[in-house]
């Protein structure tokens, strides 16, 4: 029987998305604390049985000033990768001793900006170096559609809270999928912006090769566009053409690419390929030109997207070293952490050329739209798989090898800079939720965004609750 955990209820959230929130809250037709007690009564029941709260600041909120902002009292969650001040900031490390960020990054600073009542901080595997949320020393973070299986990574304690509906939206970012992956296997909505669109973490830009991009994870298309234009408010990059507030479909007919295969040229799980051909069938009944296509990759991107992920394992490691000597313990890192660590320090020499190579995924992303608007794919090579699959204390190869072969479509964005959106589409079996992936050029993600919104209209998001 499958076990799924949500609280959706008849209290002063309901089932309401973040914009109809803070509509409410703003007209007064819901009370600031009466919201604030019936989210903080949520977090509570989810947490009980998912474990995707890494820190909570219930008190902390009750004694805060209602909020200014788009969102203002919309309760939600900061990943515990980003540091805010007054809580502290584990990575979702064993490493850590927890002590209290003196200051809020730049990716807080935006997101809380918004006016949100800040909740706690969420769970994420150690680093998000991984693909689900589960630890060595503490029990995993579990998918609220089926408890047996992975919330994914590395949002996942983000995800798993706003699936369950404990908060309507949450903060997450995306070095390699960890917004579109969890957003997947909890039926969300989950963007990956362009390169430098929003704030970053600190030191992010100045990495050989930046990944790494902030949003959020939402149960409706409209919060999500909505919140991308407020943080662009709040920030906008004048390098990049602006988004403005993106409030439904387009009236374009786009030309959009199916890509079937993963970056290696994979066939994927027969699940995943029916949610993809729905996919495609529900895009090409709303007018567009859909047609096959395949990534135009080298087999040896995935080879040097590995080299330089294990070197994220070196390069946060020794930062953390010096910057937090007396609360950072790198003999209590997880085995994955230290076996992606060995494989750079056994080849030190393969880090050069691929992060050379990597520095020309941006040119071979773009050429990838030069005959269409659009890439519809999937997210994930199959289904979310069960709690214990990815573990991390497994043998390194093992799991990476797993990894590999789950993770297929994401990392291309981050590597070429571009937008991608995952966007819930039908039910799999076990009562999981389907999901595909949409990318666009640069700076297009109003493309994502329109097509998003016509997905959702006409084929409704699978429902975690049965919804009044």
């Amino acid at each position: 029987m499958t076990d799924t955990v949500h609280t959706f209820t008849d209290d002063a959230l309901g089932t309401l998305d973040a914009v109809a929130l803070a509509a409410d809250l703003r007209a007064g037709r819901r009370g600031h604390r009466e919201v604030l007690e019936a989210a903080i009564n949520r977090v509570r029941q989810a947490n009980s049985r998912l474990d995707a709260v890494q820190a909570e600041c219930f008190d902390r909120a009750r004694r805060a000033a209602p909020g200014t902002g788009d969102f203002a009292g919309v309760p939600a969650v900061i990943k515990d990768n980003t540091d805010v001040a007054g809580l502290p900031t584990c990575h979702g490390s064993a490493a850590f001793v927890p002590r209290p960020a003196r200051r809020s990054s730049g990716p807080a600073a935006q997101f809380l900006a918004q006016g949100f009542a800040l909740l706690g901080k969420s769970t994420l595997p150690e680093f998000g170096l991984t693909a689900s949320t589960e630890y060595v020393d503490r029990p995993p973070t579990r998918n609220p559609w089926n408890t047996e299986h992975s919330a994914g990574a590395s949002s996942g304690g983000s995800a798993a809270l706003v699936a369950a509906g404990a908060v309507p939206i949450a903060h997450a970012n995306d070095g390699g999928g960890s917004i579109r992956i969890p957003a997947a296997v909890n039926g969300l909505v989950g963007l990956k912006p362009t390169r430098c669109r929003l704030l970053d973490q600190p030191g992010v830009r100045q990495l050989p090769v930046h990944l790494v991009a902030e949003g959020v994870l939402t149960r409706t298309v409209r919060d999500t566009a909505h919140y991308l234009a407020a943080a662009e408010r709040f920030r906008p990059n004048p390098d990049l053409p602006p988004i403005g507030l993106v409030e439904g479909p387009g009236d374009r007919r786009l030309r959009i690419g199916i890509v079937r295969h993963d970056i290696l040229g994979r066939a994927v799980h027969p699940e995943t390929e029916a949610v993809l051909d729905s996919a495609a069938r529900t895009l090409a009944a709303a007018g567009h030109d859909l047609s096959e296509t395949r990534l135009a990759v080298d087999p040896g991107f995935a080879e040097d997207f590995k080299t330089y992920w294990a070197l994220f394992a070196v390069v946060m490691t020794a930062s953390f070293t010096t910057t937090h000597p007396t609360s950072f313990r790198p003999w209590k890192l997880d085995p994955f952490t230290r076996g992606l660590a060995r494989k750079v320090l056994r080849d030190p020499r393969a880090v050069p050329p691929a992060i050379r190579r990597l520095r020309t995924g941006t040119a071979l992303y773009d050429a990838h739209f030069t005959d269409v608007d659009a890439l519809l794919s999937p997210v994930l090579s199959h289904p979310a798989p069960r709690l214990g699959e990815h573990a991390p204390d497994q043998p390194f190869e093992r799991l990476f090898d797993k990894l590999i072969d789950y993770v297929g479509f994401t990392p291309f964005n981050n590597v070429g800079g571009g937008p991608a959106i995952a966007v819930p589409h039908t039910l799999m079996s076990g009562n999981l939720p389907g999901s595909v992936q949409l990318c666009a050029p640069r700076g297009h993600e109003r493309v994502l965004l329109e097509l998003a919104y016509q997905m959702e209209q006409a084929s409704p998001f699978p429902t975690i609750a049965p919804q009044p």
